[in-house]
């Protein structure tokens, strides 16, 4: 199964510590890897078919302090669809005129949904083809963009009907909101004053966050398995739905 990292936060900020930690974990998930960062309505977004060990665009996100308030990663260990660029995780589709974002961790089976022109996939993934279904759906069920309340209620209904497939961990942005669907394993946690020193679990690495932050920040980070050894991380329950907004569940 794929990794997934997720951050939402309530004033821009910069996940190498965090994404560090995600492609340590890259030698079991070598099929690719890709992370996105939403920058007010704009959005950077780096992937790779390489492993995210070995990657020079990986190497470069540890090391380039790009500072947002969503950001989704993901590497890839391929179920369905060859190891390509067009396969690699998060995928990027615009609604309503916003960047939506998405990753996924799991295997729908024989999923084949119909699709109209304005949502198709463009590789051979299961996780793609759930995007492009969701963004359909929400299209048909919304004229404009609604609240993150609206947006809540709407993938509350939509999300059973993929999970019913086979194993749907996800997570998914517009830049306001950060949703993460728990099918078998997801976790966060939340940071906020008073700051502490956090290593990570899988590399020799800490980072003392009182050092780099103000009082008033708060970042939520969700993972597929907790990243650092010595946080309180809160496993999601199994079809459970969260929504995160500048840096806390709501």
């Amino acid at each position: 199964m794929c990794q997934l990292l997720g951050m939402n936060a309530n004033t821009p900020t910069d996940v190498m510590f965090s994404f560090t930690g995600l492609a340590t974990r890259a030698h079991e998930h070598k099929d690719g890897f890709g992370i996105a960062f939403f920058e007010g309505k704009g959005l950077r977004l780096f992937v790779d078919h390489d492993s995210a060990r070995e990657s020079p665009i990986a190497e470069l996100v540890k090391r380039y302090p790009i500072k947002s308030c969503n950001v989704i990663a993901h590497i890839r260990k391929a179920t369905q669809g060859v190891t390509a660029l067009q396969n690699c995780h998060p995928f990027v589709r615009e609604l309503w005129g916003h960047y939506w974002v998405f990753a996924h961790n799991g295997d729908l089976k024989d999923f084949h949904p119909r699709l109209h022109g304005a949502f198709r996939p463009v590789g051979d993934t299961d996780s793609e083809r759930a995007f492009c279904w969701l963004m359909q759906e929400f299209a048909k069920a919304h004229a404009c963009m609604p609240s993150v309340e609206e947006l809540t209620r709407t993938l509350a209904e939509l999300v059973p009907q993929l999970a019913a497939r086979g194993t749907f961990n996800m997570l998914l942005s517009n830049g306001a909101a950060l949703w993460a669907h728990c099918s078998t394993s997801l976790q966060y946690l939340v940071r906020q004053h008073p700051f502490r020193p956090a290593k990570l679990q899988d590399e020799d690495l800490r980072v003392d966050f009182a050092q780099v932050t103000t009082p008033n920040d708060r970042v939520a980070v969700v993972a597929t398995e907790p990243l650092t050894a010595d946080e309180a991380w809160t496993p999601m329950q199994r079809s459970e739905l969260r929504v995160f907004v500048d840096g806390r569940p709501l």
